[in-house]
């Protein structure tokens, strides 16, 4: 299967979604699987995994209620209260639902340095192994430390660095996320999505060349075992449409192997998810 393995659907609601902003109004809107289907079969692509974009189990509910009437959507990773003491709970409610695969909370926005080192974030994070979650790691590129300490306590919890930890693009820099990026990657248990670069970068005007410099850095760190392919949709629509977006990538692993670009495309995805 080929596999988007990161986009996300929402009914808008200017509170809810309050960090969409004004420069923002292209996606301040509705998106629902009826918008994205025939995006996917468009461009070849068999099916998606949904992502919380809000944190509440309305969210997680929404979602798998959503991909239990679409087909196409093969995977939930939804929210839960990580540092909830009963959050095994919670756990064990979501996992009777097949399509529910992991979990993300939007460490972006926590100003803690430390939040992912918290004693009951870490107490969350053994309790999603007992289920065999996984979790999406959503941090900027100055938050990667927090990330290559958590990899390190968790050594069999599987990971996946959302957006390649969202490095600095617009302004080009990359030597601190880079050596980081690294780091993070000496950890097996962690995949990389190959995703969120467009709006990292330049909004208007940006060319494919943009991104090389980070897409070499995570194909070295990662090799093609441990990436996969998302395209961050409807958020990408602020700087580039679906097709854009997909470019970026069809054209820089144009050159590898039909296999490695089947791992990158779907394959990766499939098993990390087990989708």
């Amino acid at each position: 299967m080929t596999i988007d393995s990161h986009q996300h659907f929402w009914k808008y609601n200017a509170q809810t979604h309050d960090w969409i902003t004004d420069d923002m109004s292209i996606i301040q809107r509705d998106f629902l699987p009826a918008d994205l289907e025939p995006i996917l079969k468009q461009n070849n692509i068999d099916g998606c995994v949904a992502v919380q974009a809000d944190q509440s189990e309305a969210e997680t509910d929404f979602l798998i209620e959503l991909a239990e009437k679409n087909s196409f959507i093969k995977g939930v990773v939804g929210w839960v209260d990580l540092l909830a003491d009963d959050v095994y709970e919670s756990l064990e409610h979501y996992s009777q639902f097949e399509k529910v695969k992991g979990f993300r909370h939007i460490v972006q926005g926590e100003s803690d340095s430390e939040f992912m080192l918290r004693p009951k974030f870490k107490n969350g994070i053994t309790e999603l192994g007992a289920y065999d979650f996984t979790y999406d790691i959503l941090i900027y590129h100055f938050q990667l430390e927090q990330a290559i300490n958590l990899a390190k306590l968790f050594p069999e919890q599987k990971f996946v660095v959302d957006h390649i930890a969202k490095p600095d693009i617009k302004s080009g820099e990359y030597a601190e996320w880079q050596t980081n990026i690294k780091k993070l990657a000496l950890h097996q248990n962690v995949y990389c999505k190959v995703s969120g670069m467009v709006t990292e970068g330049e909004w208007k005007g940006w060319k494919n060349a943009d991104f090389k410099i980070y897409l070499d850095t995570v194909v070295k760190a990662f090799g093609t075992e441990r990436l996969m392919y998302g395209s961050d949709w409807p958020v990408c629509l602020v700087a580039g449409n679906y097709e854009e977006q997909l470019n970026i990538v069809q054209e820089y692993f144009s050159s590898f192997s039909t296999l490695e670009k089947k791992k990158i495309m779907g394959g990766n995805a499939v098993k990390f998810y087990k989708l």
